[in-house]
């Protein structure tokens, strides 16, 4: 064979070889930006603590998010990862590739599952939603109102109030006690700053007080600017030692007696809530006030109102007399 022939036959193999490395190269880039195969079904996964390489890449391909393993394995020797896959829950998105997972898997970023406390929510309201939420989990025997104050080293006597409306994102098995320390940290700190910044002149003794007027609010808002006037009117009244006459408190107290009437019966009633009774604040926050009735709680309008009553629209009317407080009445409570 010449040298000719034994050249041509190099320039073939040569070519061969780039040929294949083309293809190997391509094969592997779009293996990385190609999506996978996600589904509501496997899109959740969990990754035990000690599990290695093959252990992980089979367990994707028996819930059919990798097509096979090879690839993955190559793309983690690639990228010298195979020691550094972590433990922990995960959640793809829909059109997450081989290198989104592979960057999830090193970096161990776990998925978060959130639980959303509206404003206005009660402690019970709290806790059904705790107990419904499967990511949680449940570490109390008792949800009883001593075992949470004790569990987030509170000294009130109430737990009601204690913690702030929001949403709060968590890892899965954050424990139940977690969730409700993370809330009730949130709102001191929320409190704490509204209180450093409060008007002069207020008729709450502590912080407690404050929030506990924040609650009350908080249930007669109906669109929040008004609730600055409306503190401004239970301010008035605490003022002179008039009962603030608040209707949810009425409510709060007899709760399971309620069904949706409030009748003369349930304002006469004594209860430590019952404001028509009382000449005081009730000894305890009522509901989760918002930040928007913390503040206003604090801050309230400057106002000669004494009443409001409800115009039907969420809205109130507000009257510095009796006589004009019953006008108004007969007006929006046909």
């Amino acid at each position: 064979m010449n040298n000719k022939i034994i050249k041509i036959l190099k320039i073939i193999k040569n070519r061969k070889i780039l040929i294949i490395n083309c293809l190997i190269i391509f094969w592997l880039v779009s293996y990385l930006f190609l999506p996978l195969n996600i589904t509501e079904d496997n899109a959740s996964f969990e990754v035990i603590d000690g599990s290695n390489l093959n252990e992980i890449t089979e367990q994707l391909v028996e819930v059919k998010v990798l097509k096979d393993s090879f690839r993955f394995k190559l793309l983690t020797f690639i990228f010298a990862k195979t020691e550094s896959l972590k433990r922990g829950h995960y959640k793809l998105e829909s059109n997450a590739t081989a290198l989104d997972l592979l960057d999830m898997l090193v970096y161990g970023k776990e998925s978060l599952y959130s639980i959303s406390f509206p404003e206005g929510l009660t402690f019970k309201q709290i806790i059904k939603k705790i107990k419904a939420n499967k990511n949680i989990k449940k570490t109390l025997k008792s949800y009883d109102e001593e075992a949470i104050l004790k569990a987030i080293s509170s000294n009130k006597k109430y737990v009601e109030g204690l913690f702030f409306p929001d949403s709060y994102y968590f890892y899965k098995d954050t424990s139940d006690i977690e969730i409700l320390k993370n809330a009730h940290n949130v709102l001191k700190r929320k409190l704490e700053l509204a209180w450093n910044n409060r008007s002069k002149n207020l008729p709450y003794k502590n912080m407690y007080e404050a929030l506990i007027m924040a609650s009350i609010i908080e249930k007669e808002v109906g669109v929040l600017e008004e609730a600055p006037v409306i503190a401004g009117v239970f301010v008035n009244r605490l003022n002179i030692n008039m009962p603030l006459q608040s209707d949810p408190t009425v409510i709060y107290g007899i709760r399971h007696k309620f069904k949706g009437n409030l009748k003369k019966k349930h304002l006469k009633k004594y209860t430590p809530f019952n404001t028509y009774v009382i000449k005081a604040l009730p000894p305890s926050p009522i509901s989760l006030p918002s930040f928007n009735s913390i503040e206003a709680a604090l801050n309230p309008a400057t106002t000669s109102a004494l009443y409001f009553v409800a115009k039907g629209n969420r809205r109130h009317h507000f009257s510095a007399t009796l006589k004009e407080h019953n006008k108004a009445v007969r007006k929006y409570q046909k």
